[in-house]
């Protein structure tokens, strides 16, 4: 996977998010949403960091980590939808978009991890 896709969706995914937020916050929702706005903007973070790491080893750690928080906004998403903050086509909608951004991160891992062999 190219990384510049991988940024992108990244990116696009945290604006779906922050604007999910802030209208969770005007239904006066705080503690998942304060959850998942911080987990969520981590996937690009990592993302952005691993592109200037010091080392292979550094770049794998920080896409390791982008893939745990990816993992972790699952999770959130898959609560809001089962506490009713989310209704299914949202929750479909955003949990592709999280899974897809899984996806490139496993295959982005592993690539770099067979290039160190």
């Amino acid at each position: 996977m190219s990384e510049s896709k991988l940024r992108i969706q990244s990116t696009n995914f945290a604006i779906s998010i922050i604007n999910l937020v802030k209208t969770l916050k005007e239904k006066r929702e705080s503690i998942i949403s304060n959850q998942i706005g911080r987990s969520e903007t981590s996937i690009g973070a990592n993302i952005r960091e691993a592109q200037y790491a010091h080392s292979k080893a550094d770049f794998i750690a920080k896409l390791q980590i982008a893939l745990k928080e990816a993992n972790e906004t699952g999770y959130w998403l898959e609560l809001l939808y089962k506490t009713g903050y989310l209704d299914e086509v949202e929750y479909k909608s955003l949990d592709t978009a999280c899974t897809g951004i899984r996806v490139m991160l496993i295959s982005s891992i592993n690539t770099a991890k067979d290039n160190t062999n």
